[in-house]
């Protein structure tokens, strides 16, 4: 896939304007004075001091964006989604693209020494951070180690909201992060470019999964089935009529809206058994965000 650059100057202004519109001046006047030793001294000390005594200027407090700043963000790098973001991650993002490296193999080493001592919110900040970064392909190594943390915000910081996965994630690479999404029951709906990404393989995977755990007489997240859709088959549409059988109505708008997604002839005899919730699919009422915000709604 082709590597398009960020343009970084764009990025830290826009990164600059959204917490002028957040945080103090006092705060925006650190900010900056950092940046300009960073930048004068080229030095990887400075960078890393400011990194770390950022959290003494900025909040670990929700950015507050407008649609304007959100459609801008998504204009300067496709699926950047700094909603979830708070003050000082942003703060950290702004530093970051302040510290100049032109080798790739440089970046990546001194990046990974960064990775390798941050506290929690420090990695969260920089995982989250990397489709806005300088030799991307060159860091996917580093966000697959991300997925291997059992800390959920740092994990989510890779996974959700975040175009890097599917971008330079290998088949075998995306489908441990989707397994594991799964497996935490985080909300699968956050996952960028998901249906772009679907394979036979994670199908396969996800339906033995759900043997697995019915067999242990437990259900599972109804976000799974958007990954077996396009993959119903006449072995695995026996699954899919045992969720429609369960009775739960969640899980039942889950299977229909996974047959939508099918070519299968028996997947679609099925959605016309469901005229309303079909029409209710159709016209977009139903969707996998609106089931997955659901199904979060009963495990908080």
């Amino acid at each position: 896939m082709k590597d398009n650059p960020v343009d970084k100057e764009k990025v830290k202004s826009f990164l600059l304007e959204v917490l002028k519109e957040n945080v103090d001046s006092k705060s925006i006047e650190w900010l900056l004075q950092q940046k300009e030793k960073i930048a004068m001294e080229a030095s990887y000390l400075k960078f890393y001091m400011a990194f770390s005594q950022a959290s003494r200027y900025f909040k670990k407090q929700l950015l507050s964006l407008s649609e304007k700043d959100k459609e801008k963000a998504n204009q300067l790098v496709k699926g950047f989604s700094p909603a979830s973001w708070d003050q000082l991650q942003t703060a950290r993002s702004y530093l970051l693209l302040h510290f100049e490296e032109n080798d790739p193999s440089t970046w990546v080493k001194a990046l990974n020494k960064l990775f390798e001592t941050a506290d929690m919110h420090e990695q969260q900040s920089l995982y989250a951070a990397i489709p806005l970064m300088p030799f991307q392909k060159e860091m996917t190594e580093r966000a697959i180690e991300g997925l291997r943390t059992n800390i959920s915000s740092v994990f989510d910081a890779v996974a959700l909201n975040n175009p890097f996965p599917s971008k330079y994630f290998d088949e075998r690479a995306w489908n441990q992060m989707v397994i594991k999404a799964i497996f935490l029951q985080r909300p699968l709906y956050q996952i960028q470019n998901a249906d772009e990404r679907a394979n036979h393989n994670l199908a396969k995977i996800l339906t033995d999964f759900a043997h697995e755990r019915w067999a242990a007489g437990r259900k599972v997240m109804p976000e799974l089935w958007r990954f077996v859709g396009p993959y119903i088959d006449g072995e695995n549409i026996t699954d899919i009529k045992k969720v429609l059988d369960s009775g739960d109505l969640l899980h039942k708008k889950a299977a229909l809206l996974a047959c939508s997604l099918s070519d299968f002839s028996e997947a679609k005899k099925l959605l016309e058994l469901y005229p309303d919730l079909k029409a209710a699919i159709q016209n977009g009422n139903i969707n996998w965000e609106s089931i997955g915000k659901e199904f979060q709604s009963t495990i908080q």
